[in-house]
């Protein structure tokens, strides 16, 4: 940060990449939890010699810069106070003729950093710190092993644990689209050792997650759970019902990726072209793009978190939101590409089944939907998950749909309130039309027990009024519809 710089900032306020304390003689107590703060989030700046005064910065300088830099650095080289060493710099400036440090705490590759003991572990929260959650510190330690654990073998563990019908669709996917793959005439135990399913014969934790029985996998990944709504609104809580669709729960998350893109087919231009999956090689459609985001999730998922991922179709977006945050400044996602799957064994899976890019994380392929569909896509991510939102137009279909549901239900609603209030005799009637809609007067009189020609047409218009009953057609060669009886 240049002088300049600094001067800039000092005319804004505090934010997640700058804190200022005063320290004029001396380090101030605070300034740990600022420093692990930083280190487990993206990382900032820390001005010593500076008072906040409400939204204002007032600089009152430092008195002994070199004895205050000394004492900051004998810290963090350290393990006394701070659990493990971070690499700080620092600059001295003049301002109004006063000495100013800022030390430039980056963000650690190893976390959490916490100060004494783990329960002060900090994070940066819009221009302040905060004691991180239980959860949230789990999620760091989770994040040491990130990218090895998919390939850790699972003791005990055996090829019958796979789920038979996933690794036979799963080989014959490979098989129609990627038929020169070395390993398709190979026999199953030699075909999951060579793909990393399973290694000396026992299961890698990818491998069972990708293709194993449900009862297994909830075994060893007891969180195991991808779920899909379908909510018939902008917002959960303006939906009504709250949703028109949820996936019931999958053996193993190639089951789950086949269901789900048959789902987003329904939401999105998808020309059905010639393939297993009703894909071309070279798919341009929207239905591509959201295939890479959807495979994103699925590769990409920390599967050991608390929290399950998400697909939620709204009527104006599709969100993914995935257990497990981004590993990268997301600042440079559509400048560069970014190759650090979390889950290796599962992303090279998908890549033998040509269903995800050989490189980074197909940011480019998904995209691409802001070219097709000229609305954006917005990726956003915490140290708890990570979520990428493809905004879409409100279909005149969607709407209808809201509608047709909307009405459904309030009408629904209002048949159960009065359904307590009708007669035996109209709900005996109803029940007898139920299964007669072509029936008569005479008939029913006929059929119904204790019924009267002038008791059924007086019960008609009643029925006909509250709404349980409706004549389609005309008297003679028309039928009856009863609505809201089960």
């Amino acid at each position: 940060m240049t002088r300049n710089e600094l001067l800039e900032k000092l005319k804004d306020i505090e934010w997640d990449d700058f804190e200022v304390k005063e320290a004029a003689t001396e380090l101030p107590k605070n300034i740990w939890e600022s420093v692990s703060a930083f280190s487990n989030t993206s990382g900032g700046w820390i001005v010593l010699g500076v008072k906040q005064i409400g939204k204002k910065f007032e600089v009152t300088g430092i008195q002994n810069g070199e004895k205050i830099e000394s004492d900051f650095f004998n810290v963090v080289n350290g393990k006394q106070k701070l659990n493990h060493q971070i690499s700080v710099s620092a600059k001295k400036y003049k301002i109004q003729g006063k000495l100013v440090i800022a030390i430039y705490i980056p963000s650690s590759l190893i976390k959490p950093i916490y100060v004494n003991s783990l329960q002060n572990t900090f994070l940066r929260s819009g221009s302040g710190d905060r004691r991180a959650s239980e959860i949230e510190i789990n999620a760091m330690f989770r994040d040491q092993a990130f990218g090895t654990k998919s390939e850790q073998v699972i003791e005990d563990s055996s090829i019958e644990m796979l789920n038979q019908h996933s690794l036979l669709t799963y080989r014959n996917r490979i098989a129609n689209v990627n038929p020169d793959f070395p390993y398709n005439e190979l026999p199953p135990e030699e075909f999951c050792e060579k793909t990393g399913i399973t290694r000396k014969g026992l299961l890698t934790y990818g491998g069972l997650l990708m293709l194993g029985k449900r009862d297994a996998v909830q075994l060893h990944v007891s969180n195991f759970w991808i779920d899909m709504l379908e909510i018939p609104g902008t917002t959960p809580g303006e939906a009504e019902p709250r949703y028109t669709f949820r996936m019931p729960e999958q053996e193993n998350i190639w089951e789950y990726y086949n269901v789900l893109i048959q789902r987003l087919r329904l939401h999105v231009d998808a020309p059905f072209t010639a393939g297993p999956d009703g894909f071309a090689p070279d798919d341009n459609s929207e239905l591509y793009a959201l295939r890479e985001g959807l495979v994103n999730m699925l590769a990409h998922a920390d599967y050991f978190s608390p929290m399950h991922s998400t697909v939620r179709v709204f009527t104006n977006r599709i969100e993914f939101q995935n257990a497990g945050r981004f590993m990268f400044d997301l600042n440079e996602l559509k400048k560069q590409m970014h190759s650090m799957p979390r889950n290796p064994v599962l992303i090279k899976l998908f890549r033998f089944a040509k269903l995800s890019e050989n490189a980074g994380y197909g940011i480019d392929k998904m995209l691409t939907w802001e070219k097709l569909t000229h609305n954006s896509v917005e990726f956003s991510s915490d140290l708890i998950c990570s979520t990428v939102t493809y905004y879409r137009k409100s279909s005149v279909k969607d709407c209808r749909n809201a509608v047709k549901n909307h009405l459904e239900n309030h009408l629904e609603n209002h048949l159960e309130n009065h359904l307590e209030n009708l007669t035996d005799k109209q709900i005996d009637l109803l029940n007898y039309i139920k299964g007669h809609p072509n029936t008569s007067i005479v008939e029913i009189v006929a059929n119904v027990k204790s019924a009267t020609t002038g008791g059924v047409k007086h019960n008609i218009e009643v029925l006909k009024q509250k709404g349980f009953l409706v004549r389609v057609g005309p008297d003679k060669g028309g039928h009856w519809e009863v609505v809201g009886l089960n």
